[in-house]
């Protein structure tokens, strides 16, 4: 913990500005007075050493948020193991590493809540990072976010270099991937109960037995505590980012049929994986810094889904 930070003047660059979190991190810096720095992938692909550190000596920001990664839900990350830890390693290597070489004064690096044991004991505190196996469905995104985690402590330790890192909970909001091959649970069922309702379907079914339990985070909520935690944060333990409660998948997916307005009937395949049993972050070091969410998970369904039908459905 250190003393806060101005961000005004600064150049900020915003490394996946066109994701979801990312384009929420740009969204929340605007009203900080900084110049927010961004590159189009096109232009630079973060899997290339060189063209990494070409960028960042030519663009020399002074803050770095690491917002770049490969993501998906369960069938996403079952399917493409080898993109998941290949392409989210090199990423996140090559971006922290150019950080140190070209003198950046503060990264925050974006973990995720993955990166915790399958069994961890709920809430799962920061401390529980490499205390068990992880849960095998989504093993290779979440190492691939452990080293990210451990190569800016070794920064920091070897150079003192102001480099965090974060660990959202389930995130979901405008920007969301609604595609129902790689997203995760929440916009999924947002399509999915859409699609039901289009359809004229009597029932919507849900992956597995609907007992797991997550908490679920509005990206605009994310973004103004990274914002805060870029300001106000400066120590080598990850920090949780959530709301610190969580519901069962299918009470999640009885809460998106009512928003959405789909009044048929929710069934279960048993036959698909549940993945890990229950997944609540302790927020309370976030806490005690002066931190918590706003957003009210009916409301922010809500927004989501008018995003969905304006910017991805097909009428």
């Amino acid at each position: 913990m250190s003393d806060a930070i101005r961000l005004e003047g600064k150049r900020i660059w915003v490394a996946g500005h066109r994701g979801m979190v990312g384009s929420a991190v740009v969204r929340r810096l605007a009203t900080e007075g900084c110049s927010i720095l961004t590159a189009e992938r096109s232009m630079l692909d973060l899997t290339r050493q060189a063209a990494v550190e070409a960028w960042m000596s030519t663009n020399r920001p002074d803050v770095v948020v690491l917002a770049a990664a490969k993501v998906g839900g369960i069938l996403a990350n079952d399917t493409w193991s080898a993109e998941f830890i290949h392409e989210n390693l090199v990423i996140q290597a090559n971006v922290i590493h150019a950080s140190h070489t070209s003198g950046v004064g503060k990264l925050l690096f974006l973990g995720s809540s993955c990166v915790y044991p399958k069994f961890a004991a709920q809430p799962i505190s920061e401390d529980s990072l490499l205390s068990g196996p992880l849960e095998p469905t989504n093993e290779w995104y979440a190492i691939a976010k452990i080293a990210g985690i451990r190569m800016c402590q070794a920064y920091r330790r070897q150079y003192g270099a102001n480099f965090i890192s974060a660990m959202p909970t389930n995130l979901y909001g405008p920007g969301d991937n609604f595609d129902l091959a790689s997203s995760h649970v929440l916009p999924a069922l947002l399509m999915k109960a859409h699609q039901a309702k289009r359809s004229g379907a009597s029932h919507m079914g849900l992956w597995g037995t609907g007992t797991p339990r997550r908490e679920f985070l509005h990206v605009d909520d994310l973004a103004d505590a990274l914002v805060f935690l870029l300001q106000h944060y400066d120590a080598a333990e990850p920090i949780n980012v959530g709301v610190g409660v969580d519901l069962p998948i299918a009470e999640l997916a009885r809460l998106i049929m009512r928003v959405v307005g789909f009044e048929g009937t929710l069934t279960l395949d048993l036959t698909k994986p549940d993945g890990t049993p229950r997944k609540l972050l302790d927020v309370s070091r976030l806490t005690r810094l002066g931190w918590s969410a706003r957003t009210p998970l009916e409301d922010g369904i809500q927004t989501t889904y008018q995003w969905m039908l304006a910017n991805t459905v097909r009428t």
